[in-house]
């Protein structure tokens, strides 16, 4: 029994041991922060065109305009009718009586205006003699004067084809602005964090400054008076740490927001930028190069032009509404008695026929609301004239001041380049002054404040021109399909 029981304590310290030993699975506590989102511009883009919830908004407006143009297109689809009837007719022998009638036929909208139509119907009739009588019936009309030719009878399915291409240019100027955003932000929070960079850098040389200055106060080649200096510029320069922190902080969420993805904290998920900051390599065109491409590419220049195209369009129907109404009608009637059914519709070709034809004349005395209305237009189609030809213009001046920005930006990049380097090399020769005596703390932060500012500049230069890039391209409509998008097809 003893043994037993020392087996069965064995058997059990060995399992605890076996339990404590073994290595445990590491479980992530959910207050772990989620793996910072690596982000190049063209990612950053396509995300915030897929997830941006304005954008999803306006997407939906060429889906509206294209089913209103079905809408149109359907007014010149083929009708079909069909019919039974019953007569019960009372009187003398001669008349009395009864019959059923079967009817169909199909009309066809023509896009000159008119309309032809083929109708076969037959009627039954229960008296004495029970004949079967089968008609066929083919009619055209086609107005010659007012609502005549296809310019007039497809305007609205034209006018229709119009705003779906203008809800294209609206959405085009969009995603323009979407996507100049986007870039815009990418940049400013890549700036933001190579300044932090600087920031820091600074810091640590005003602190390994103060810490010179204290060594040289304890050992007296210097006043104590110099050590308020240095503890002024550390100061200094952790209040800039701060405030390039915030801006981070800050322009991370804005980023976050326009590209919108879903599931993710937007004050704790961190962003790590792929694509460098650097100065794109792409040669900047002649500005006739850029103007002329805005003339054809600015969604807002094309929106205009095709407001004049709907103008045309009002014109000719307005100006056809002040015609007379003038229909030529022509009716071909053949008609079959047999004693059945089958003989009666089978026949129907070879019965009797008859043929009509004429016009018919209508015209509405003074006509004022329909010439009032043609009148409306012509002035419309004047002043949306004189807005193609002042957007015009300012196209051509929005152009003209980006391409200048943009070369004025890219000069300005050499200039604070050259800057820092000189101010650089005042700090080296302020510092090594000091080292000898022959400078004063107070002279060397100035010389780290002026090095720290010119840094600054030249990365701020760097970011200037390239959003001035991008500001040239969305005002010449061109952004889009530098980033290959497509919001026309």
């Amino acid at each position: 029994m003893n043994r037993t029981k020392r087996f069965l304590y064995g058997l059990l310290f060995i399992l605890w041991l076996c339990l404590i030993l073994t290595p445990q699975p590491i479980v992530a506590s959910d207050d772990e922060p989620a793996k910072p989102l690596k982000l190049t511009i063209k990612e950053a883009i396509m995300l915030a065109l897929e997830n941006n919830s304005a954008f999803k908004i306006e997407k939906l407006n060429p889906v509206t305009r294209e089913s209103q143009l079905l809408q149109e297109e359907s007014a010149f689809a083929p009708t079909t009718t069909a019919g039974v009837s019953k007569t019960d007719t009372s009187g003398d022998q001669s008349q009395s009586g009864n019959s059923t009638g079967v009817s169909t036929g199909i009309s066809l909208p023509l896009t000159s205006g008119g309309d032809i139509s083929l109708d076969l119907s037959t009627n039954k009739k229960t008296s004495s003699s029970g004949d079967y009588a089968s008609s066929l019936d083919l009619g055209f009309t086609q107005p010659l004067l007012k609502g005549a030719g296809p310019s007039v009878a497809l305007a609205n399915i034209r006018k229709a084809e119009i705003s779906l291409l203008t809800s294209k240019y609206e959405l085009q100027a969009y995603a323009e602005s979407l996507v100049a955003q986007v870039e815009t932000t990418y940049r400013d929070l890549a700036l933001a964090q190579q300044q932090l960079k600087i920031y820091e850098d600074s810091l640590s040389l005003a602190q390994k400054q103060l810490e010179e200055t204290q060594v040289m106060v304890d050992v007296g080649k210097t006043a104590g008076v110099e050590l308020v200096a240095a503890k002024a510029e550390v100061a200094s320069r952790k209040e800039a740490l701060i405030n390039a922190r915030s801006n981070i902080a800050k322009t991370k969420l804005r980023l976050l927001r326009l590209v919108n993805l879903p599931d993710i904290d937007y004050f704790y998920q961190e962003i790590e930028l792929s694509s460098p900051f650097d100065i794109p390599s792409e040669a900047l065109s002649t500005l006739e190069t850029h103007v002329e491409t805005a003339l054809k590419m600015r969604p807002d220049l094309n929106q205009a032009k095709l407001q004049i195209d709907k103008n045309e369009i009002d014109l000719v129907t307005t100006r056809n509404g002040v015609l007379p109404q003038l229909d030529l009608f022509i009716s071909l009637g053949m008609t079959n008695y047999a004693d059945s059914f089958s003989s009666s519709v089978g026949d129907v070709l070879s019965g009797s026929r008859d043929l009509r034809a004429g016009l018919n004349f209508s015209q509405v005395l003074g006509n004022q609301n329909n010439k009032q209305r043609y009148r409306q237009t012509l002035i419309s189609k004047e002043q949306n004239d004189e807005a193609l030809k002042n957007l015009t213009q300012l196209a051509k001046e929005d152009v003209g001041g980006a391409w200048i920005e943009v070369n004025r930006s890219l000069e300005q990049i050499q200039a604070t380049k050259a800057t820092r380097e000189l101010q650089e090399e005042k700090l080296r020769a302020e510092t090594e002054k000091y080292r000898v005596g022959k400078s004063t703390s107070l002279l060397v932060a100035q010389a780290q404040r002026d090095f720290l500012a010119s840094q600054i500049a030249e990365i701020q230069s760097i970011a200037n021109y390239q959003k001035a890039l991008i500001e040239l391209y969305r005002l010449e409509g061109t952004l889009l399909q530098r980033n290959g998008i497509s919001y026309l097809d």
